[in-house]
């Protein structure tokens, strides 16, 4: 049977329904004589990101103007939203995007689908927010049996890691559908509508629709920090196009800044950041993300600019394991300089280059 290539991972998608529909501005924008292509004008730096809580950094860094600060009055910057892994890479590859957040199975595809040379990593941005929430009833894996759990996308990061959990629990699931555990991929916001229904038993989801399961009445089966080494795992980093790499390298190194900055500002003023995320998300979508619901998530998520590369490429090989994928070279994926120059001058620890 033909595999299948690594997808996306769909983060939140339904949080906002923005982003892709700019694009036909942003085609514009690569034409610029100030874009990525590196002329004497000032330099515009065209930003992906979703509005949601796992791009936390993104989302405050451009509401607070941390970002417009650390690029300077030589730099423009032009945030676009997504709501979507696959929109934000294709953006990248179209030109009309320098650098984006994004989950780490859109990074992987990318890499392989540009034979590593379309991309780079150059920071973290967060690890964590993901559990399998199931009925009261269950209580264990072989509870799960003959059950229904949904995930948001086939081949997507939440997908591979259930069936690979599954795998080594000794329950057998298959892409139709079938097997012990009968995994429905579906749309997060659906996932909460059949589950309240009684038409799927659980989901492998990330925040905030955990905690909008767990307040539909359900119970946290696997907290995915508990099967990483340090409780660690990236759900989003910061990934920039070669192309603009290497015409902008100090226009890059600033934006690292600013991702450093950020960071810095979420973990140590969270009511604010909190604050600025369901605002945000009100102006996009014209309904605030619930600050309760905000509040309730956050301490499952870990806004730490280590990329944490071992749970990539560990994840790479989840997908490999389960069928999913084909293997894939990620040799010079990352490129961690900038991120090590930015901790250096914070007075913070650097992360290892891998």
């Amino acid at each position: 049977m033909r595999r299948l290539p690594l997808r996306r991972m769909v983060t939140l998608a339904t949080l906002a329904v923005v982003g892709a529909a700019t694009l036909g501005s942003t085609a514009a924008c690569g034409d610029d004589s100030d874009g990525a292509g590196g002329s004497s004008g000032p330099v515009t730096l065209r930003l992906g990101y979703f509005p949601n809580i796992t791009h936390a950094p993104a989302v405050v860094g451009v509401e607070k103007g941390i970002f417009a600060e650390k690029l300077g009055s030589d730099v423009k910057l032009d945030p676009k939203t997504f709501n979507a892994g696959p929109a934000a890479i294709e953006a990248v590859f179209s030109g009309a995007l320098d650098a984006t957040y994004i989950g780490p199975n859109p990074t992987v595809n990318a890499f392989s689908k540009s034979k590593g040379e379309a991309v780079r990593v150059i920071s973290g941005a967060a690890s964590g927010g993901v559990a399998l929430v199931v009925k009261p009833g269950i209580t264990g894996a072989q509870d799960l049996k003959g059950k229904k759990i949904a995930t948001p996308q086939l081949g997507n990061t939440q997908d591979v890691a259930i069936r690979y959990w599954l795998k080594q629990q000794g329950l057998t699931t298959t892409k139709e559908g079938g097997g012990d555990v009968k995994i429905v991929p579906q749309e997060n916001a659906q996932t909460i509508e059949t589950f309240n229904s009684g038409a799927i038993d659980g989901a492998w989801v990330p925040e905030p629709f955990v905690s909008r399961l767990l307040n539909a009445g359900g119970k946290v089966l696997v907290d995915e920090r508990d099967l990483w080494p340090d409780k660690k795992f990236v759900i989003t980093n910061l990934l920039v196009s070669t192309k603009f790499l290497k015409a902008h390298p100090d226009v890059v190194q600033r934006l690292v800044d600013g991702q450093v900055a950020a960071n810095e500002f979420v973990n140590t003023k969270p009511d604010e950041a909190q604050q600025a995320i369901s605002d945000a998300i009100g102006k996009i979508t014209g309904k605030p993300l619930d600050l309760k619901l905000i509040k309730q998530a956050w301490p499952t998520l870990e806004f730490t600019n280590d990329p944490i590369p071992s749970s990539l490429k560990a994840g790479l090989d989840h997908a490999v394991d389960v069928g999913l994928t084909e293997p894939v070279d990620l040799k010079g994926l990352y490129d961690l300089k900038y991120l090590n120059n930015a901790l250096k001058a914070a007075g913070k620890p650097e992360v290892v280059q891998p």
